[in-house]
């Protein structure tokens, strides 16, 4: 699973970063980014489905087409758990800048 939290200030400096003051992250705004990372990877995932050519032979029918969203969104959620794609890092640095006011 991806760590959302900073880096300690010294731990920033020992990999040769700036010291700066590390900002407080408040767990909502955790929670948020790795929600919005698992949606994004949910549309993706229904993308990728949609785009799969079924047969006759193999399909699931109507209950396969009713179920399939829910599919795709579980398998989002489940990929973003285990670590996702660095979106929800990214994310919440944004979420971040945005509540100290700065660009």
């Amino acid at each position: 699973m991806t760590d959302l939290t900073p880096l300690p200030a010294s731990a920033a400096a020992a990999a040769g970063a700036p010291a700066k003051p590390v900002p407080k992250v408040d767990p909502k705004n955790a929670k948020t980014a790795r929600d919005f990372e698992s949606v994004f990877l949910g549309q993706m995932t229904q993308l990728m489905l949609q785009s799969v050519q079924q047969d006759d032979q193999f399909s699931g029918g109507n209950g396969e087409e009713i179920f399939r969203g829910m599919l795709a969104e579980k398998l989002g959620t489940e990929m973003s758990r285990r670590g996702g794609i660095g979106l929800a890092p990214a994310v919440l640095d944004q979420i971040l800048k945005l509540q100290q006011g700065q660009k």
